[in-house]
This record gives C-alpha cells, sequence and structure tokens, in this order.
C-alpha cells in the first residue's frame, strides 16, 4: 500500500514538473510563429524601397516636372515620335528646335537610330549672348558642327554616364560623370532631364549649350 501511494506522488510530482515545461514550449511556439508572421510585413516594405532605388528606369531630374502630363509633348508622346519630332513638341526645347531647322538636321537626327541626345533648354541657349548667338544661327556650318556635338551615336544609359567619353557626330568626344540623379556633361553642363526616351533616341536634356572641343 505505501509502494501504491509512493507511486502515486511520484506521478504527480513528475506531471507537475512536466506540465509548465509543456505549456513553455507550447508558448515559445506561439512566441516564434507571432515573430514570423510580425515580420512578413517588414519584408513586404522592404520590396516597394528596392524598387525605388532605380529612378534611372525612367525620366528622372528637377526639370521633368514642366514635362506636359499628357499629349505629343508628354513623356509617352515622345516616346512615339523620332527625335527631332519628339523635341518639337517639348516648349522648353523650341530654341533647339529651330537650330536644328535651320541647320538642316531635321531628317538627318530623326532617321539616325539608337543614338543620344544632349539636348540644351531654351535657357540654356539664353546663356549665349544675343549677338553671339545670331551669329551663330545665321552660320549653318558652324550652327551644324555645335549641334552635332550634342548627339553620341549610341543610345546611353544613366549608368553609363557616370564616367564615360564617347565619340559625337560631329567627330569629336564629350565626357560624363555623376551618380544617382546628377550628372554633368564636359564639368559645364548638367542633366536636368535624363533618360527621356524617343522612338530612335535617348534624350538627356541639359541647362548649358556644349561648345566643340578645338
Amino acid at each position: 500500500m505505501n509502494a501504491f501511494r509512493f507511486r502515486r506522488t511520484a506521478i504527480a510530482v513528475t506531471a507537475a514538473a512536466v506540465l509548465p515545461l509543456t505549456l513553455t514550449a507550447c508558448g515559445g511556439d506561439d512566441s516564434s510563429s507571432d515573430k514570423a508572421s510580425s515580420s512578413a510585413p517588414a519584408d513586404e516594405k522592404s520590396s516597394p524601397a528596392a524598387d525605388g532605388a532605380a529612378p534611372a528606369d525612367g525620366p528622372f531630374g528637377p526639370a521633368c516636372a514642366s514635362v506636359p502630363q499628357d499629349g505629343a509633348g508628354s513623356f509617352d508622346g515622345m516616346a512615339q515620335d523620332p527625335v527631332a519630332t519628339a523635341a518639337s513638341n517639348n516648349p522648353a526645347l523650341s530654341t533647339l528646335v529651330t537650330a536644328v531647322k535651320k541647320a538642316g538636321l531635321v531628317d538627318t537626327l530623326n532617321n539616325a537610330q539608337n543614338i543620344t541626345v544632349f539636348a540644351p533648354t531654351n535657357d540654356a541657349f539664353a546663356k549665349i549672348p544675343k549677338a553671339d548667338l545670331d551669329k551663330v544661327l545665321a552660320d549653318k556650318e558652324m550652327l551644324t558642327n555645335i549641334l552635332t556635338y550634342h548627339v553620341v551615336g549610341e543610345k546611353l544609359s544613366p549608368m553609363q554616364l557616370e564616367s564615360g567619353t564617347y565619340d559625337t557626330l560631329q567627330k569629336s568626344t564629350l565626357a560624363t560623370k555623376g551618380s544617382g540623379e546628377n550628372y554633368t556633361v564636359n564639368d559645364t553642363s548638367k542633366v536636368v532631364c535624363g533618360n527621356v526616351p524617343t522612338a530612335n533616341a535617348t534624350v538627356y536634356i541639359v541647362d548649358t549649350v556644349l561648345m566643340p572641343k578645338a
């Protein structure tokens, strides 16, 4: 009888010792599952950040805000037209378009394939004294020389602009450098709206007219 009571007491003690451990283990499983479920939203939140880390996938730069939202002058509209035609639909490039027409380069630019055009804004041309600009616009050879210096015979991605030297249609070279959304050409001209697609070219709108190297 005493042995029987001893066994019952031992079983009770063992159960009392095991039960808290079992509950603790269960609680640990719940906690782990809670942690796992709580970590999922954090992972989901990281995806948009990764997507947003590549602004160079599309047009970028402060001047892009002034591009029309729709119509032929919008990014979608420009992507449908060859580069000279696309530029003619962008109000900020009207001086450039006038210069291209005076130089007789509309067909040359529209028929070229896979080119990059560094397109000076109206404000870029306004930096040139009016008398000098008028002289350039009246001299077709000089004007052609300047405008073809703004054209590279291959499509350049923003990554290629980080550090590179490229041959232009004018037969001399220009140099680019920068990162993220900040790039310069020849250390003087800043890209203010870059990576703009047209049917046959990639356009980088710049704030200063580039002058060919002697």
